[in-house]
């Protein structure tokens, strides 16, 4: 039996689309749900809002036919894994590698991935850093505008074929870290605004309307976006996460979304029995990401170092354009590994203003 279920506040009626044959389902406040005990793992499915298209599950976990087919059921506890007793090695002192399904090996899948771990065990990594895997448009692409972000890219192997990837990594002692997006979704297959009201108008992002965490509604956007966290860590067996651009997860709650996610991967983690990591990456340069919650912090255990990076590309290639024209010098590169941040309150010729802090 599977139990389906839709937020859609808005809608007068919701369909499930079993394959061509709707059943109507139920309003429960501002969810629709509906038990059909024939409908197992393989099924597939899609919603239909007020006689509308077939539209994906916005919690799809497959999508077999990509950002446009119907979604299909999946039972993560069916996933024969080898590695109980698993525990990441510390991320301090880590060597991460940051890897591209699509272009790592001949085959471009998870699969083709797992034959080659053998060349990152000799590398001396420590930590394999996958970038986002969520559908996205196309067969091949950087994944960053994914749109069904509960389900594995279909063309790299799909559910399995990424669990089967993290469970070898983890035979040969290699971590695990999954690149998330969580600032916007892609242009092609963004069905989420028609369900619910999952952007707001009231803060844009350089991609457009920004993801509604503290609107009306946001209590249901926050907790879409934790489940999806947990369910990487849990469900994948995932050793933590890098959260893309988390300075254009535009909050003003009083407590902010990446303090939320914080606490509920720190209880995840608790159950699981095994260490767990948040990374986020962030032009702000404020220590406030990884200063502990106690402290008036958010939490998370790392940050991505852009000032190294930009300190050391501008040095060695020269470029000056854009946030380049802040960096040049070895002094800078000195000040990035030294403070972490070479722009800790200093001016900034590229803002206009002073930017980060100490």
């Amino acid at each position: 039996m599977t139990a389906f279920e839709l937020w859609a506040p808005s809608a007068a009626a919701v369909d499930l689309d079993l394959g061509g044959e709707r059943k109507a389902m139920r309003r429960d406040g501002e969810w629709w749900r509906l038990d059909v005990p024939s409908a197992g793992p393989g099924t597939e499915y899609a919603f239909v809002v007020d006689g509308g298209e077939p539209l994906p599950d916005p919690r799809s976990p497959w999508q077999p036919q990509g950002i446009h087919g119907p979604s299909r059921v999946v039972d993560h506890a069916a996933f024969p894994w080898t590695d109980a007793g698993w525990r990441a090695p510390d991320l301090a002192g880590g060597v991460v590698y940051e890897l591209h399904v699509g272009t790592f090996s001949p085959e471009g899948t998870f699969d083709g991935a797992r034959s080659r771990l053998d060349h990152l065990a000799s590398l001396g990594v420590t930590h394999v850093e996958l970038m986002p895997v969520a559908e996205f448009s196309g067969d091949r692409g950087w994944g960053y505008d994914g749109v069904d972000l509960y389900a594995p890219k279909s063309t790299y192997g799909g559910p399995d074929g990424l669990k089967r990837l993290v469970d070898e990594c983890h035979r040969r002692g290699l971590a695990v870290l999954l690149d998330v997006v969580y600032n916007h979704l892609g242009p092609a297959g963004n069905h989420l605004g028609r369900f619910a009201p999952y952007f707001t108008e009231r803060h844009r992002t350089p991609w457009g309307p920004a993801m509604n965490l503290d609107e009306a509604g946001s209590d249901e956007v926050r907790r879409f976006f934790c489940d999806n966290a947990l369910g990487w860590l849990r469900d994948y067996h995932f050793d933590g996460l890098r959260l893309d651009a988390v300075h254009a997860l535009i909050d003003q709650s009083a407590v902010h979304f990446l303090e939320q996610l914080a606490r509920e991967v720190e209880a995840l983690e608790g159950e699981v029995g095994r260490p767990l990591v948040l990374v986020g990456e962030s032009d702000l340069n404020d220590p406030r990401l990884v200063r502990a919650r106690d402290e008036g912090g958010y939490g998370l255990h790392a940050q991505w170092s852009d000032d190294f990076h930009h300190a050391l590309h501008a040095f060695v290639t020269g470029e000056r354009g854009g946030y380049y024209a802040d960096f040049g010098s070895l002094a800078d590169v000195a000040a990035a590994l030294e403070r972490v941040f070479v722009f800790d309150g200093r001016y900034s010729a590229h803002r206009g203003r002073r930017h980060g802090r100490p």
